[in-house]
């Protein structure tokens, strides 16, 4: 039997968990160091998926397959495609950057209190969440993923409950009842969706009798399963709210600004660049591939809510006061163009959507960790406590404005690739949607010069005056994403090498070509 790669990349943080959890109240520095070491080495596996990963072979690769529960047709089956590949080595690239700018969020509330948080605890829940997006992105098994997909919010409520933003305007005791109240937000949303989505779940297995994607996905494509029209239509909208509400598409959206706002700034990285993909990612794993008919069906009023998230949730961040809630917004609009690029059924929309999934999670990591750091300094979340700080810390403004302009998506840096493509895909088949979808850029330019000028530029306000500029650890966890930036903005090839063969099988799947342009005759 060949080595189980997959599963040992999702176990290894599983099992390093467990360890961080178990180590001794007072040990709490090697809790961390634990963490940290068994995030790197998640990574290390990651990269090795990658390597092994033959963009031109199999549609599914490195597979694992055993019997679970015979009796209900359950197995666990594991295999990748390059859209899964890609999204893996994103988690695992931005995990051990969390855990280093979360260092010191866990530790005693204040020096010598008896009032401790449990470090453990923190880390340990951090390295669960990596576990089960990875078997996510994994599992070929239906069944298998939405056990996974409804377990990670799980250690994610407790993150936000308990582990929540100490920079509040009114105080600890406000603060911990608006963290409690994002997290049930968070749980409350998110249960609501995977519920109808295991009615959906139950749906398919009464139709197919198994779970398992590849052999659903070949029978519909030769003939030998086929569902009445609206079977299909009301599975897929089951399946397909579950992931709008995890995405988030408007209007299942509202959980992610509270989320977001009363979570520290590395949990609110862990869920809106790491664990919010694996709804849009399983838009085009299981939405579009067990459900290709319905799919189409269903594309105009998707593209609709696509452009109202990417339009609304802009607006939404230019009104903004807190710096997280406007980062916040700034990702539902985000999240609207992959979206509107998974359902724009051209090669560039969808190639663009995933590509969009991996530069997303890391400008997003770059702008709302540094704007972390800023607030853990002045130890307040709203602009207007700012001004003037790039005059006494220069490389966090810096490092801040490039954060911002790849919010954006200025040339050169790396969202610009990915919605550019998004944007020319859905133009070449909606044209409407995607004239309408252009405004979120200039409003995207807005938002994001708008913060930056009235946190960074103007008189030095009092309260920033002795503002310390980064420090080594904080470079350390900033100055790599801000050069993948870069790099990816220039050369994003070696993403969509790996990436777009699953693009043209989903393309296939739904039974779509590109739309010619219209060239006219020579006269």
């Amino acid at each position: 039997m060949s080595f189980p790669l997959l599963t040992v990349t999702a176990a290894l943080p599983a099992v390093g968990a467990i360890a961080t959890a178990a180590v001794p109240a007072a040990k709490r520095t090697a809790a961390k160091w634990l963490a940290l070491l068994v995030s790197l080495a998640t990574l290390a596996l990651a990269i090795t998926v990658l390597v092994r990963f033959d963009p031109g072979g199999d549609r599914y690769q490195l597979t694992e397959s055993h019997s679970w529960i015979a009796d209900f047709g359950v197995r666990y089956e594991l295999g990748v495609d390059g859209i899964a590949v890609a999204l893996i080595a994103l988690t695992a690239l931005l995990i051990p950057f969390i855990i280093l700018a979360g260092w010191h969020d866990a530790d005693p509330l204040e020096t010598g209190s008896s009032r401790w948080r449990p470090t453990q605890g923190f880390f340990a829940l951090i390295l669960a969440v990596e576990a089960m997006v990875i078997i996510s992105f994994e599992a070929t098994d239906v069944f298998l993923f939405y056990i996974f997909f409804e377990a990670m919010l799980i250690p994610l409520y407790f993150l936000i409950g308990g582990f929540g933003d100490r920079a509040h305007e009114h105080g600890e005791k406000t603060a911990a009842t608006q963290r409690s109240y994002a997290a049930v937000k968070f749980l409350l949303y998110n249960l609501a969706g995977g519920l109808i989505m295991l009615a959906a779940v139950i749906g398919l297995y009464v139709v197919a009798g198994n779970f398992s994607l590849t052999e659903i996905a070949e029978a519909r494509a030769n003939g030998s399963l086929d569902m009445a029209t609206s079977t299909e239509r009301w599975l897929f909208l089951g399946f397909f709210f579950a992931f709008a509400v995890k995405a988030p598409l408007f209007p299942l959206h509202t959980w992610l600004p509270n989320a977001m706002g009363e979570s520290t700034a590395p949990v609110a990285v862990l869920i809106t660049a790491v664990v919010d993909k694996v709804g849009t990612f399983a838009m085009l794993r299981f939405c579009l591939q067990l459900f290709p008919e319905a799919s189409k069906w269903a594309t105009p009023v998707i593209l609709v809510l696509a452009v109202i998230s990417i339009i609304y949730g802009a607006l939404l961040a230019v009104g903004q006061r807190d710096i997280k809630r406007l980062i916040a917004y700034a990702s539902i609009s985000h999240f609207g163009f992959i979206v509107m690029g998974i359902f724009a059924m051209t090669s560039q929309g969808q190639s663009g959507a995933t590509l969009y999934m991996v530069n997303h999670g890391i400008s997003t990591a770059v702008l709302m960790l540094i704007a972390g750091f800023l607030i853990s300094r002045r130890g307040s979340r709203l602009i207007a406590d700012f001004g003037g700080v790039q005059k006494v810390a220069p490389i966090l403004a810096g490092t801040f404005l490039i954060g911002g302009l790849a919010t954006l998506s200025l040339p050169g840096l790396a969202p610009f690739v990915s919605e550019f493509l998004v944007l020319v895909g859905t133009f070449t088949r909606y044209p409407v949607i995607g004239i309408i979808a252009t405004l979120g850029i200039v409003l995207a330019a807005l938002y994001t010069l708008v913060l930056y000028q009235r946190t960074m530029t103007g008189p030095v306000k009092a309260e920033v005056t002795g503002m310390p500029d980064l420090r080594v650890r904080e470079l350390v966890v900033v100055a790599p994403l801000v050069a993948l930036l870069i790099f990816l903005g220039v050369f994003p090839k070696p993403v969509t090498d790996i990436v777009n063969p699953a693009v043209e099988q989903t393309m296939s799947d739904v039974h779509k070509t590109d739309p010619q342009p219209e060239v006219e005759a020579a006269k």
